[in-house]
């Protein structure tokens, strides 16, 4: 069996097993997208946004790019966003981080990856900005970790100036911004303390 049949089979198996615990399982999840949380993570694939928190299918919005940026000029993610505000009305967007980040080390090795390179062109300017803090660290593996940590407060900045977000706070909508970041070696989010709950900037 080729590896993508072998999707399919887990899929069956899956579907089989909801039926089995909760014969309406299928019929209530149509009706059930109503989630109180839009998650904005890594598109790694050893961070799934439902398993960790331990969510179910309906319970979260996700949206997933490398190194979990939000830029202004995202359409995909400024449209989630939009999306997940306006007609989802989540009341909590999650940003998070993962420690081992792969495009995050990629702009700390200053590597050279074609297209990525280009992508990450926001997160090699805090790198800059944060040189000194990050050249004080004693070795790459500390480096990488708070380069890890500062582009998730980076990216709640970002996020809490998207125009869909400042139009839901002036019209008295409640959404908190949150940054967080998960450790892949223990399987355990933490919390950075950096919420938002209205346009104030950080």
């Amino acid at each position: 069996m080729s590896g993508i049949e072998s999707l399919f089979d887990g899929n069956r198996a899956w579907a089989s097993t909801c039926v089995e615990r909760d014969p309406d399982y299928f019929k209530r999840l149509i009706g059930q997208q109503a989630p109180e949380f839009l998650w904005i993570g890594c598109a790694d694939s050893r961070v799934p946004a439902d398993q960790i928190t331990g969510l179910q299918p309906g319970e979260v919005f996700v949206h997933r790019n490398i190194a979990n940026i939000v830029m202004d000029d995202d359409l995909n993610c400024q449209s989630v966003i939009q999306y997940a505000v306006d007609s989802l009305g989540v009341r909590n967007i999650i940003i998070c981080g993962h420690y081992g980040c792969g495009g995050v080390l990629v702009v700390l090795r200053n590597e050279r990856m074609g297209l990525v390179n280009d992508w990450l062109s926001g997160l090699c300017e805090l790198s800059h900005e944060w040189s000194a803090e990050l050249e004080a660290l004693p070795g790459e593996a500390e480096r990488h970790a708070r380069l890890c940590e500062l582009n998730v407060v980076k990216q709640v900045s970002n996020l809490s100036r998207s125009p869909s977000l400042n139009s839901a706070w002036a019209r008295g909508q409640e959404v908190t911004l949150h940054g967080w970041i998960y450790a892949l070696d223990d399987g355990l989010l933490r919390d950075l303390a950096v919420t938002v709950t209205g346009p104030q900037r950080i």
